[in-house]
């Protein structure tokens, strides 16, 4: 008999699974759920993009593209970036396509990280930067930003954090789970703390196309002496609602990308064929399918703050990505039994803040990937819970 104990990977052991997935899987189970939970787009991925996939496949582009990613697409990226931000990347030696941005994530820490080395993650955050971070052999230490600093990392608690152990700063904006930004003052401040050091940034902006601020997204690669010490680290999941077709992208200097490039080749090989000829449309010719999402995404995102402010759960205003963090702190239940009795009673399924870190108790995730009359539904079922209590 096995002793699997033995056997198994203790860290990895040691992780927990998702919290976002534990209320899922029970509503999956059950009748009538009403889910805000999924960060996934509801829209369907352009037809212009769905049309070069399947053009490449019915021309015979089915084998393996260079570990990289296709010239073309580096090319693609290299340009939309510059459009984009008014940074250059060169498409021969500074970026990498992979699997989706967890992948890129995934590589850029492993590259970056040895045993023992401290790993500044903000949160709440995605949950995936920490159990990588120490899967890679690294130390994470979290940052719990505040509400009352629109969940935004400050420089002060970036000081505090440092120690001549840190090798990397997350830098998750615009934020899953709480829609913060970090506006370019913000990232000023940031870089003035880390110019003298030899920290790296892992900016992961895979949001940067759903940013509500009236000054659009800013990214700390265009702040002075950041490009440097910056992975850039973004995809086409969310603004161009291509989730399943798993394609992300990182930029950073040559040193860095080489180093996840061979991560890459020997773990993954490249990234699949028909998305990247897909993507190379996406980044052409789709800015006017990501601007009609983006209203969309905006007037759902306007109803539902609103609807929480209404029936007594208090919402920041977010001002990136496509989710709202509510407190429920007011009902004097946990994130967890929230989110439990919400489910049990009402039918409606959203995710507890402790999911993205302990600094996420008190609040919930509530996506706004639903249509209109979706999103009416769910409040009127949270309202009816709320006034049970």
């Amino acid at each position: 008999m096995i002793d699997y104990s033995r056997v198994l990977n203790k860290k990895v052991v040691q992780i927990k699974p998702s919290g976002i997935r534990k209320f899922f899987d029970i509503a999956a189970t059950m009748d009538d759920v009403i889910s805000l939970g999924v960060g996934e787009p509801d829209f369907q991925t352009p037809w212009s993009i769905r049309k070069a996939g399947i053009m490449s496949l019915e021309k015979g582009k089915t084998k393996y593209t260079a570990n990289r990613g296709l010239r073309d697409l580096r090319a693609e990226i290299s340009s939309y970036i510059d459009r984009k931000q008014k940074v250059k990347y060169n498409p021969d030696s500074e970026i990498l396509v992979s699997v989706g941005g967890s992948e890129a994530i995934d590589a850029a820490i492993r590259a970056i990280v040895s045993e023992g080395d401290e790993v500044i993650i903000p949160q709440p955050s995605y949950v995936c930067y920490e159990p990588i971070s120490t899967l890679a052999g690294g130390t994470p230490v979290i940052i719990e930003t505040k509400a009352e600093n629109d969940f935004k990392i400050t420089p002060d608690e970036l000081k505090a954090a440092i120690t001549e152990r840190t090798k990397a700063l997350i830098l998750p904006y615009p934020c899953n789970p709480t829609g913060a930004v970090m506006l370019k003052d913000d990232l000023e401040k940031i870089a003035g703390v880390l110019r003298g050091t030899d920290i790296i940034v892992i900016s992961d902006e895979i949001y940067s196309e759903l940013t509500f601020a009236d000054c659009g997204h800013t990214s700390i690669t265009q702040i002075e002496g950041m490009r440097e010490r910056t992975v850039l680290v973004s995809g086409f999941s969310k603004a161009f609602s291509m989730t399943g077709w798993r394609l992300g992208y990182a930029c950073g200097p040559e040193e860095i990308i080489s180093q996840m490039t061979k991560i890459h080749q020997f773990s993954i090989m490249c990234a699949p064929t028909t998305a990247q000829y897909a993507a190379i449309e996406a980044m052409k010719n789709s800015d006017e399918a990501v601007a009609n999402m983006k209203a969309e995404y905006n007037r759902r995102r306007r109803l539902m703050v609103a609807g929480f402010n209404r029936i007594g759960l208090t919402c920041r205003e977010p001002l990136g990505a496509f989710y709202t963090f509510p407190s429920i702190k007011s009902t004097g239940l946990s994130s967890d039994e929230f989110c439990e009795k919400l489910l049990e009673k009402e039918h409606v399924a959203v995710v507890p803040g402790t999911a993205f870190g302990l600094g996420g108790e008190g609040f919930i995730r509530a996506s706004y990937c639903y249509s209109t009359e979706h999103i009416i539904e769910a409040l009127k079922r949270i309202e009816k819970f709320l006034n049970t209590l």
